[in-house]
């Protein structure tokens, strides 16, 4: 309700200053397409997003067949999207020269790459697990040895349909074009999560899945904001406030520590100056907005 009606406020004040309308339609008339205060606040209410967790998203890596050049395509999409959390238009634009597997990261050069707000930036291999990385590796080793890739060929190439022998379209192999539009990379999670008897998620949320990934691995400041920077966020804020909503179970898990932490002794000098540092950056960040 609240976009329909944001929808229809914008068209009504464009419809305002067109001729034949202005005589009868104010500006202010588009505020009448408006929520009351209460149900505009329960409509932007933060809720839980679903999330898969790293188990999850390396069991559905596991249950994926690897048999033809097509399902190893589609299981080392899944893997290099838990890697880096890329988004699905860098997903779909990634160049096989895009790779650097001695040094394990991927250079999101927006000149060729379809980033956000066409920013430039080098992501290393986020540590989820061997699996991921070696499916995905395989597959980019056998792009350029099987397939004679190039630096510039597409990453993940689209599926060639053609004539099949019993004369209908069908899967032919690999084609050397990328994919023109995300469709085919949500439709690959989907079966990809279903074949694992999983409910579905989304590509973006691998994003928020590896931010919670970090929260359990007791990062250290300068860690945290590396982290933060390897998913192309230029303030690691962006990525406490937009992918960092703890759940609500853990919610409750973290609050029953807090009692035991008590119990058991006061902060460290070290974790008191790492808490000191996060508020001063929090204080500084509201400054400048």
């Amino acid at each position: 309700m609240l976009a329909t009606l944001r929808n229809l406020r914008e068209f009504f004040f464009w419809l305002a200053h067109q001729p034949g309308f202005k005589s009868h339609i104010g500006y202010s008339d588009a505020d009448y397409f408006n929520l009351s205060d209460k149900d505009a606040t329960v409509a932007r209410a933060r809720r839980d997003k679903p999330v898969p967790t790293l188990g999850q998203v390396q069991h559905v890596l596991r249950s994926m067949p690897l048999t033809t050049p097509l399902e190893r395509r589609d299981a080392a999409l899944l893997a290099l999207a838990a890697l880096t959390g890329a988004r699905v238009r860098a997903l779909t634009s990634f160049h096989h020269g895009h790779i650097n597997l001695r040094e394990g990261y991927v250079e999101q050069d927006a000149r060729t790459v379809q980033t956000k707000f066409a920013k430039s930036f080098r992501t290393y291999f986020f540590p989820v697990g061997d699996e991921a990385l070696t499916i995905f590796s395989d597959w980019h080793r056998e792009l350029e040895r099987d397939h004679l890739w190039g630096p510039a060929d597409p990453l993940f190439p689209a599926t060639e349909i053609g004539l099949g022998l019993e004369g209908g379209f069908s899967a032919l192999g690999l084609s050397r074009r990328g994919w023109a539009t995300s469709g085919s990379v949500r439709e690959i999670f989907k079966q990809a999560f279903e074949r694992a008897g999983l409910p579905y998620h989304k590509p973006h949320s691998f994003r928020d899945m590896l931010v919670h990934h970090a929260f359990t691995l007791n990062l250290s400041p300068e860690q945290m904001k590396a982290w933060s920077q390897n998913l192309g966020h230029a303030d690691v804020l962006t990525t406490f406030t937009s992918y960092g909503q703890i759940p609500t179970v853990r919610q409750g898990e973290l609050i029953r520590q807090c009692g035991d932490r008590r119990e058991k002794g006061a902060l460290t000098t070290a974790e008191i100056a790492a808490m000191k540092a996060f508020i001063g950056r929090v204080e500084q960040s509201h400054l400048r907005g």
